[in-house]
């Protein structure tokens, strides 16, 4: 925006310059809305539906009110069904300023109904995280590994020490494509095509050489 050459304004936007960034980064953030809620699954959670909670805006992000906890043990199981293709670049997992803030992550794609039997298996990527109740460190994906992504799982693996583990958001930072169907352009071309082939071999004129 700096570069338009609006001078007269320039003291306004150096004073607020530093505003501008969490807007911007907030947008970058915005894949929790390309999320499919009603099949999103949460395993372990204490409480029903909390998982779904932790996915939401950039500005409700230090929100302490939604967040789900681990029952059995430390560990969550998160499969997210996206509503397209997506690219996934970074994560933000943020918790409690305490023992109950996540230690571990590991990353699966394109495994939906995974389950804790399947996470055993190589991760395509896994994190070792920071305490970050201000929900501001992103970890950075292999986005070779995850530029065709319909479905992510994020296996919390354990914590810093607590026996549950709380979580009050993550953030997902990539690119979002539609999916797109080709059948119903496939099937009309081929049923067009016969009935033409047969009307040029019925109209070729006969009568064009004169001698």
């Amino acid at each position: 925006m700096s570069g338009h050459g609006h001078n007269h304004g320039r003291g306004h936007m150096c004073g607020c310059e530093g505003e501008h960034e969490p807007a911007e980064r907030g947008l970058e953030y915005g894949l929790y809305r390309r999320i499919d809620l009603e099949k999103l699954q949460c395993l372990n959670e204490s409480r029903d539906g909390d998982g779904k909670l932790v996915f939401k805006p950039w500005d409700q992000r230090k929100d302490r009110d939604k967040f789900v906890e681990s029952d059995a043990d430390e560990e969550l199981l998160f499969n997210i069904p996206f509503t397209g293709s997506v690219k996934l670049k970074g994560i933000i997992v943020s918790g409690e300023d305490d023992d109950s803030h996540p230690a571990e992550i590991r990353l699966y794609k394109n495994i939906p109904q995974m389950s804790f039997d399947d996470t055993g298996r190589e991760p395509e990527q896994a994190f070792r995280l920071n305490r970050d109740p201000a929900a501001e460190l992103e970890y950075p994906t292999k986005i070779s590994r995850f530029s065709n992504v319909q479905h992510l799982s994020v296996h919390i693996t354990k914590n810093f020490g607590s026996e549950s583990t709380k979580v009050f958001y993550i953030g997902l930072r990539g690119e979002y494509s539609e999916a797109h169907r080709h059948e119903v352009t496939i099937c009309n071309y081929e049923a067009a095509a016969n009935p033409a082939d047969h009307k040029v071999e019925s109209i070729i004129p006969q009568t064009n050489f004169i001698s």
